[in-house]
Order: structure tokens, then C-alpha cells, then sequence
């Protein structure tokens, strides 16, 4: 009988030492190193990275274009030589251009690149060189089929965008849907991003995703001339693959907002593309609306490289732009500025990595005078440039 009451006691001890351990310690017996929620009638929202996918392109997709071309442009040839431009290159620290070589038939329809719905009036944003050619009809194509000849183009002189306007009354049971454009001055290394467009010409509304690599990056791509798309500064840099024919499509974070406009890609390296920030496009929208539509920006007319202090120090020189070459006939020219300046000040602001010439002559305005501060022969001296707008692409 004490041997009974023994065990019943042992038995006992045991049970509240395992009720204390379920209590304090459940992952020991969940079967799983992971917390387990009581179940409840609290509604649980999963919400993952492919949710967040799926949604975005079922809600913000139908915005995304395809931008057609029809003519006799001359097709560029990317460094994977596919044979339609929307693939636009880039060496960094030197200019370049797509290589030009002829189509065997240059006057047929394709589909050239992509851009998405800003405003329900029609208005639509791509890049500048999807739609470079000034000899060319244009049209753009909605997700479901519907077509839109493109009446007018807006080229950002300075920024590798442009602005398309459509007749929403050609579809009138189309509804067009503009996309929010979100703030690219708080992005963060490592955010989710999305891009969507029309890979390879064909397919339309292509999804890719990834996430920022890196901010404020600086890359050499198109005309040789200030106030062109020769240098694109503070570009957003993802992995997420830029196909040709993404060019002008919108780079999303994961709410759904545009946070830049696709626009170029490595040709030396892997999931290397390249986005400008929203921020910009706001900006030209802006410059658009308050000129009547036409983007206008203030114009030098130089091609320069930036001196950063290591370099001006290693060529005896001062920190500056240095000057390449002068445009025939524009207000650097007749200022008298030479080739192989440096220009280190304007208005006494000092030109450096930080404020670039670009930077600097994009603050003032069409038909200012400035004095630009520059360096030649071992001595230092002041000239007077009166800005002009800058030519249209």
C-alpha cells in the first residue's frame, strides 16, 4: 500500500513538472523550433514576396505599355545583338552609342519599348531613346490589345525621358488607369523592386523581380553633349533583369508605387540594370506641364569628365569638370571656354563629385548669365556664358 501511495505521488510529480514545461518551454513539444500561434478567430494576413508579386501585377500591370514604332529607323545592336533598340548600353566613364547596322526591312511596325499610364487624360512616360528617332510614328499598345496613336512627344533634354501623349477617345470603352509614382529619396539598399515590361519586343508585361543593389550610381550612356543623356546621375542600380524591350517600363516598390523608369543595363556584367528615380520624372512632368507640354532646361554645351580629388591630384590639376569638347555655336563657345579647361566654379558654387556641372547649370535659368570659373595654362580666369535651352533630341 506505501508503495502504491509512492507511486501515485511519483506520478503526480511528474504531471506538474510536465504542465510547468508545456507552459514555459512549448517549443519542446510543437514538434518545430518555430513559435506556433494558438488558433483564435483572429484573421491571420500571410503576406509574401510572391503575394506581393502577384498582386501588384494583377492591380498596376494593366498601366504597362508597349511603345511600337513604325519607319525606316536604323535598328541598334546591343552587346547580345538583338536586333531592336530598346536595349540601351553603357560604358562607364566613356560615351557611347548603340551600334547602328541596317535592317533588311526597315519600314514595318515592331515594338521598340515599353512606358505605363500617368494620367487618366493620356498622358504616358517612357525613355527618351525608345523613342529617339524624330522620323518615325509611334503608337502604343495597352496590355489587352488596344492601340493608341501617339500625337505628341516630350523629350527631356537633359534626362534620358520622355513624355507621350495619346487620345483616350480612340478607345472609348478603355479606361486608362495611371500608376502612383512613389518618392525615390528615401529608397534603401536591399528594397524589393519589381519591373515590368515588354521583354524582347514580344512579350508583353513581363515580370522580373529583385532588389536594389545600389543608389546614387553614375553612368556614361548616349550623346557626347551636356544637357543630352550623356552622363545619368544618381541612378538607381537593380538586379532585377532589364530585357530589352523593358526600357521606358516601371521599376515598383512592393506598395505598388513607381520608384523609377527602367533604362539600362550592363553589357560587361550579370543582373546589372539600371533605373532613373521617379524623382526625375516627377521633375520633367512638372517642366512639361509649366512650358505647354515642351521640357526646356538650361544649356551649356560641353562634354566633360568629372576631376575627382584623387584624379585632379594625380594630373596636377584642380577638382572640376573637365572639358572635353565644345559644342560649335553653343554658350560655351562663344564664352571662349577651350578645350582642356577645367571648370572648378560657377557663380561660386565650387564644381565637384557632389554638385556636378550638370547638377550645377540645371539650377539656373534659360537666358542667365553666368561666370564660370576655370582653369587653364596655371592660372585660373572668369568667363561669361549666357544659358540657352537645350536643343531638342
Amino acid at each position: 500500500m506505501r508503495r502504491l501511495i509512492v507511486l501515485i505521488a511519483d506520478l503526480v510529480g511528474l504531471l506538474i513538472i510536465i504542465g510547468a514545461a508545456q507552459q514555459y518551454f512549448p517549443s519542446l513539444f510543437s514538434g518545430s523550433s518555430f513559435n506556433i500561434a494558438s488558433p483564435s478567430n483572429q484573421k491571420v494576413k500571410v503576406v509574401t514576396e510572391e503575394s506581393v508579386t502577384i498582386n501588384i501585377v494583377k492591380q498596376y500591370g494593366p498601366s504597362v505599355v508597349t511603345v511600337s514604332g513604325t519607319g525606316t529607323q536604323q535598328q541598334p545592336s546591343s552587346s547580345f545583338n538583338f536586333g531592336f533598340p530598346p536595349f540601351f548600353d553603357f560604358n562607364p566613364g566613356e560615351p557611347s552609342q548603340p551600334d547602328i547596322s541596317p535592317s533588311p526591312d526597315q519600314n514595318q511596325t515592331q515594338a521598340i519599348g515599353s512606358g505605363f499610364i500617368v494620367s487618366s487624360n493620356g498622358t504616358l512616360v517612357t525613355n527618351k531613346h525608345v523613342v529617339a528617332d524624330t522620323t518615325m510614328t509611334y503608337q502604343v499598345i495597352t496590355s489587352d490589345g488596344k492601340k493608341y496613336s501617339v500625337k505628341n512627344i516630350y523629350r527631356d533634354p537633359l534626362n534620358d525621358v520622355a513624355i507621350l501623349k495619346i487620345d483616350p477617345s480612340q478607345n472609348p470603352s478603355k479606361k486608362l488607369v495611371p500608376l502612383t509614382l512613389g518618392d525615390s529619396s528615401n529608397l534603401q539598399v536591399g528594397q524589393y523592386v519589381i519591373a515590368i515590361g515588354t521583354a524582347l519586343g514580344e512579350f508583353r508585361n513581363t515580370v522580373t523581380t529583385g532588389v536594389i543593389s545600389g543608389l546614387g550610381r553614375g553612368i556614361t550612356a548616349g550623346s557626347p553633349y551636356e544637357g543630352s543623356v550623356e552622363q545619368l546621375n544618381n541612378v538607381i542600380q537593380t538586379d532585377a533583369a532589364i530585357n530589352p524591350g523593358n526600357s521606358g517600363g516601371p521599376l515598383f516598390n512592393s506598395s505598388g508605387q513607381v520608384i523609377g523608369v527602367n533604362t539600362a543595363v550592363s553589357q560587361n556584367g550579370q543582373n546589372i540594370g539600371f533605373a532613373i528615380p521617379i524623382n526625375v520624372i516627377k521633375d520633367s512632368l512638372q517642366n512639361s506641364l509649366q512650358n505647354g507640354g515642351e521640357i526646356k532646361r538650361p544649356f551649356l554645351g560641353v562634354s566633360y569628365t568629372m576631376m575627382s580629388k584623387s584624379l585632379a591630384v594625380l594630373n596636377n590639376l584642380p577638382e572640376g569638370a573637365y572639358v572635353q569638347d565644345i559644342q560649335q555655336g553653343s554658350p560655351a563657345d562663344s564664352a571662349g571656354m577651350q578645350q582642356g579647361d577645367v571648370i572648378t566654379n560657377i557663380d561660386g558654387e565650387a564644381i565637384n563629385d557632389n554638385d556636378t556641372l550638370q547638377d550645377v547649370i540645371a539650377k539656373k535659368k534659360i537666358g542667365q548669365t553666368i561666370t564660370i570659373t576655370v582653369y587653364r595654362n596655371n592660372s585660373t580666369q572668369d568667363l561669361k556664358a549666357t544659358l540657352v535651352a537645350a536643343p531638342q533630341q
